[in-house]
């Protein structure tokens, strides 16, 4: 279940079964997970407010508020509303499946528990998970910069954000239409077809100024329609960035860089000419001042930070 040394996935148990508990425990242990335990609902809604699980297990019966109930108050929380929830059940009617389906469950599993087949089951929806949110991620810090257009450089709607950005880029009257500039239309023209001959992107410059702009092909939404993002390049690097950006030092926000792009400790370490400990000290500090608590919260913060400029 592990990806890395350095990154342990974390599984929420919610039971009220000390033994149910002491079982998944020692074999999701094992497996390399981290595990976190809360005994009812209400203490798993409370424990979500501080971390933040990789994946849930919820036993669907318990008393006070019941595995259905918590999963619907879990799902509104948009910290974890991503978080796959897979039910723990000793009752095999279809209704109780549905019923846990219905609230927001992945899938389930019926007691007494296999912990081989929950741990291969676990495995898939952490790949999903993954999947889906990164994409989201992806969507939501670039979301604010969208526009789509025209193969023939007419914009056909774009965001605030990126409005205010084509405006100092495009001549159109007021009232009037977008319309992109020729060397972008040019540009546009030259991605038709499956082998590109155009880069990805487009850098225009604004006016005499030193300012320039970025234009990036995000891809097809219809037949004539064109989906782009829009940002202002400040040609800084990534390191400098993370500095200005999170308030770090050169050497904290270069441990962030690397970490961003998926390095582990040692080779953080490798490339920056620091030893294992020098790194585990600088990222304490990293995530003591971007307010996180590990490695996937501090790595989603550098992303952000660097996607969004």
């Amino acid at each position: 279940m592990m990806h890395s040394v350095e990154r342990r996935d974390i599984v929420l148990v919610v039971d009220d079964s000390p033994e149910t508990l002491s079982l998944l425990t020692d074999a999701l242990e094992a497996a390399g997970a981290t595990v976190l335990v809360a005994t009812e609902g209400a203490n798993a809604l409370a424990l979500v407010e501080r971390i933040t699980p990789d994946v849930i297990l919820m036993d669907a019966v318990m008393p006070g508020m019941d595995g259905f109930e918590t999963c619907r108050q879990l799902k509104r929380n948009k910290s974890v509303a991503h978080v796959p929830v897979i039910f723990m059940t000793g009752l095999s009617e279809t209704e109780q499946i549905v019923k846990g389906l219905e609230a927001g469950g992945v899938d389930y599993v019926t007691k007494p528990i296999s912990p081989d087949e929950l741990i291969a089951r676990i495995r898939v929806h952490l790949a999903n998970a993954r999947q889906t949110h990164s994409a989201r991620a992806a969507l939501d810090a670039a979301g604010r910069y969208l526009l789509s257009a025209t193969r023939e450089g007419r914009v056909l709607w774009s965001t605030p954000q990126a409005t205010a950005l084509l405006t100092s880029i495009t001549a159109s009257p007021p009232g009037d239409s977008l319309t992109l500039p020729e060397p972008v239309r040019r540009w546009l023209e030259g991605r038709k077809g499956e082998a590109a001959a155009q880069p990805d992107a487009i850098e225009l410059a604004v006016d005499s100024s030193a300012r320039r702009l970025r234009l990036s092909y995000v891809g097809q939404i219809g037949p004539e329609e064109l989906l782009l993002r829009i940002v202002e390049d400040d040609h800084l690097p990534p390191e400098q960035v993370l500095k200005v950006k999170l308030n770090l030092t050169v050497r904290e926000a270069e441990v962030l860089m690397w970490l961003a792009r998926g390095k582990a400790n040692r080779d953080i370490g490798e490339i920056l000419g620091l030893s294992p400990r020098t790194v585990n000290k600088h990222l304490e500090q990293i995530y003591a001042k971007i307010g996180v608590e590990n490695r996937a919260a501090a790595t989603a913060l550098a992303v952000t930070a660097l996607t969004s400029r």
